[in-house]
Order: C-alpha cells, then sequence, then structure tokens
C-alpha cells in the first residue's frame, strides 16, 4: 500500500552523498496525525530526482511516515512535479535494480560484460582465505570496523550491503560517514540493494569482487539500515546472515558470525544472544563459521551470553567454533568512530554489549588478515 501526498520544499535540513533532508509543506490540512500542519521530512536521493529547491512542488511517498514508523518513519519524494532533473550522461550497463518498480534503476556492475572488471571476475572462484564478517543489524557495521582498525589500522575493509533493509546505500548516513573517513575501501551494493562504490548481482560476485577489484584485507557483510521483524522465528530480514556465511564458505573465505547481542532490550527473545542469531547461525547455517565473544562489563549478562554461546555451538547445525577476543581497548577503538553509535536508539552509554560484541568480531577479522 501507498500513500501519496504532495507539497512545498519549504527548507533543507541536511545532506550528505547521494541525499538531501528536506522538510516539506504538505498540501491540505488533515496531515499528518490528525490535522498538524507543521511540515514533514522528507528525502530525496539524488541520482533519481536531483536536489529539490526551496518552494519546489514535490510528489511524496508518505506510507511510512503516516503509519509512525521508526524505521523509514519519514516521507520520500518521488518527483519534482514541476522539473524534470537532467538526464545522466550516456553510459555502459545494464543491470536493473529496484526492478520493475517505478523507480527502478539501470546501473554498471561490476560482473557484468561492459565492466571493466568482468575478465578479472569472468574465472574468479576463490575468495583465498578473506576473513567475512557477517552481521544482522546494519548499526553493527561502524563497529565491526572500529574493531577491524583496533588491530590493524591499515586494513582495507570492503562493504557488502544486501537488500534485506534499505535499497539505495544513500540512504545510510554511517556508510557516508565511515567512507568520509577513510575507514571504507569501498561498498558494494548486491542484490536489489543499489548506488555502492561498485554493483554486484549476487553476494557471491560481490565478495569476489571485495577480493579482486577492491583488494580488501577484511569483508563486511551486511544489510542497509532497517532491518525486518515480526517476533517469528523465521520471519526476519537477518536471516539472510546464514546465507552470506554460505556463501563466503564456497567461495572458500573464513566466514565469521558476529552475533547481535543486547543487555538492554526490554524484549526477552533480544536479551543475551538475540534469537535473531541463534536462528540464522544455529537453525539456517550449515557451513562452518568462527563465532567471536569477547568480556562484557555487565558481569551477569556476560555469563548469560557465554553459556548461551555455548549451547549455540553444542547445538548448531554447522561446525561453529567460539573464539576468545580480548577487551582490552575494545570499548576505546569503538570511542574513535567517525559515526554515531547507536542501535535500537541506544548507545554504547546504555548498552555497550552489541557494540563490543561487533567490535570482537571485526577485531578477529583483522588479526585472521594479518596472518594471511
Amino acid at each position: 500500500m501507498m500513500q501519496w501526498r504532495a507539497g512545498t520544499v519549504v527548507g533543507e535540513v541536511r545532506r550528505w552523498p547521494g541525499a538531501v533532508e528536506l522538510t516539506v509543506a504538505l498540501d491540505g490540512s488533515d496531515e499528518p496525525a490528525g490535522g498538524a500542519a507543521e511540515p514533514v521530512r522528507a528525502l530525496a536521493y539524488t541520482a533519481m530526482v536531483g536536489v529539490p529547491e526551496v518552494g519546489e512542488r514535490v510528489l511524496l511517498n508518505a506510507s511510512a511516515l503516516l503509519r509512525g514508523l521508526g524505521t523509514g518513519g519519514l516521507a520520500f519524494v518521488v518527483a519534482r512535479t514541476d522539473t524534470l532533473p537532467a538526464d545522466p550522461e550516456g553510459g555502459p550497463g545494464h543491470i536493473v535494480k529496484a526492478r520493475y518498480t517505478p523507480l527502478q534503476q539501470m546501473l554498471l556492475a561490476v560482473d557484468e560484460q561492459d565492466s571493466p572488471h568482468h575478465d578479472d571476475l569472468a574465472e574468479a572462484d576463490d575468495l583465498e582465505g578473506l576473513p567475512v564478517v557477517v552481521a544482522d543489524l546494519h548499526s553493527a557495521l561502524p563497529a565491526v570496523v572500529a574493531g577491524v582498525r583496533h588491530v590493524r589500522p591499515d586494513a582495507r575493509v570492503a562493504y557488502v550491503m544486501t537488500d534485506g533493509g534499505a535499497l539505495p546505500a544513500a540512504f545510510s548516513r554511517a556508510v557516508a560517514g565511515l567512507t568520509e573517513a577513510g575507514w571504507l575501501a569501498a561498498t558494494l551494493t548486491v542484490g536489489q540493494a543499489f548506488g555502492g562504490d561498485h554493483e554486484a548481482v549476487t553476494t557471491h560476485t560481490g565478495l569476489l569482487a571485495a577480493r579482486h577489484v577492491v583488494a580488501a584485507d577484511v569483508a563486511v557483510v551486511v544489510q542497509g539500515p532497517g532491518n525486518v521483524g515480526t517476533g517469528t522465528r523465521w520471519g526476519y530480514s537477518g536471516v539472510a546472515c546464514a546465507d552470506a556465511l554460505h556463501a563466503a564458505d564456497v567461495l572458500g573465505g573464513r566466514g565469521i558470525a558476529s552475533l547481535r547481542v543486547s543487555g538492554s532490550d526490554r524484549r526477552e527473545r533480544h536479551r543475551g544472544i538475540s534469537h535473531h542469531s541463534r536462528t540464522a547461525y544455529g537453525r539456517a547455517l550449515l557451513t562452518p563459521a568462527d563465532v567471536p565473544v569477547t568480556t562484557l562489563p555487565d558481569a551477569a549478562l556476560d555469563a548469560l551470553v557465554r553459556r548461551q554461546v555455548g549451547e549455540l555451538v553444542a547445538g548448531a547445525r554447522a561446525a561453529l567454533t567460539a573464539v576468545e577476543v580480548p577487551s582490552d581497548g575494545l570499548l576505546e577503538a569503538l570511542g574513535t568512530s567517525p559515526v554515531a553509535l547507536t542501535t535500537m536508539g541506544r548507545g554504547p552509554g546504555q548498552d555497550p554489549a552489541p557494540f563490543l560484541t561487533a567490535a570482537a568480531a571485526g577485531a578477529h577479522a583483522a588479526a585472521l588478515s594479518a596472518r594471511r
């Protein structure tokens, strides 16, 4: 279901590479939330619609905004009704993403025939032991990279963005900030996701490009912002973590399963190790992977997580190996992040566990990369 609204741009809030956040005064007086006349937040992807100017009329997809969703809870500019963006310069590329939607994009994929990297990838079949960290939530990405840099400040990190959450890479201010700071060597958008430094058709070719095109020392595979969950065992987008680890294994990479952990989530199913990690790694995963753990500041939570890790390793269908990562310096490493660290509305001060656990996965990957 889509709910369309029209309005006029009244201001610019902020912008980052690929996106600009605006305030838009909606037509009429009945939106949103029972007649509030305040302008609404709206996001424009500049590669799609350019940069709407103050005073311009815009057409919005307001569905998530009107439902009051926390994830994606803003309007999106679909079109500038009085102004068409200039056509981009012609070039190669015929891979369509967001396929058969009104906003489909035709892009040059790193693995297609027109790509200058096609010959490198045509027969590529081996990651050559590349450490591949897989995580559930997009919020884990900066913490994983902080952990990598804690061990290897010079490591080249490639982010492989899957399509379980946001499709446009430009939606992520974290990716923009990490890239600007030099913490990411490249972002590769795979599947239906688009807008990275390189496009790839599958997670497999995204990983191969990370190794053979980007020359990454570590790859991090995480969905874009906006994970989906239903409170059921299998109905959540993070179950694809298992698929990413399968891809890493079949291509000769070293799979590292980053645990989703919380000490502050009010939902029992997410306390300690989330049921998302327990299902993805314990039930869906069929190939070996390392499971990094580190000492958590809360002794009771640390004991709970270690008990849960033991149960996970013992009961998993795949051969999981728990790996102890020293906690010394990890919290300080997180403090160097060039982007804000937050997950489910909480930062390291309220809930350090998810960030420390993700950083431990990155630190383990960096240690492995140094031995390759």
